[in-house]
């Protein structure tokens, strides 16, 4: 995708107060009561702040935690990680590279099998882009990370 994302006044001003404490205040949202810990629906999930994308649900898996949980980014340059010192820890903060956006943190207790880590996402971070709306909404390069499966079941 060749659109730049970017933080503009009108983005800011477009978010709720729970997406603001989250995203610019580096707040986390509750446990099983944000939109997405048990969203099941194909498609991507995007920055709320700036668009860009950052998970696929095909990454997205149930961890128990009451959080989105995704195994690993749409694109690993869309998401930075740092060290996060607070609560007298030290654990690994995920953010969007272009938004800067606080999104969640990063764990090393994901499944084995698609290498371990767990990405522990607000909610309040994404905004959810439903599989049959990639096209129109800018985002039909990433209809190809869905099986036809998937594609079929949308369209009946």
């Amino acid at each position: 995708m060749t659109q730049e994302y970017q933080v503009t006044p009108e983005a800011l001003a477009r978010l709720t107060r729970q997406q603001r404490r989250v995203t610019q205040d580096d707040q986390t949202e509750p446990a099983f009561r944000n939109e997405y810990w048990n969203d099941h629906r194909p498609g991507i999930y995007v920055d709320v702040v700036t668009g860009e994308p950052l998970f696929a649900s095909t990454d997205k898996y149930d961890s128990g935690s009451g959080w989105p949980s995704f195994t690993a980014p749409i694109d690993p340059d869309n998401v930075v990680t740092k060290t996060d010192r607070s609560w007298g820890m030290a654990r690994t903060e995920a953010r969007s590279a272009h938004g800067d956006s606080h999104l969640g943190h990063v764990f090393p207790d994901g499944p084995r099998e698609t290498g371990g880590l767990r990405y522990c996402i607000n909610s309040a971070a994404l905004r959810f882009v439903a599989l049959e709306e990639l096209e129109a909404s800018g985002y039909g390069e990433f209809a190809a990370l869905f099986s036809t499966t998937d594609s079929e079941e949308i369209s009946r």
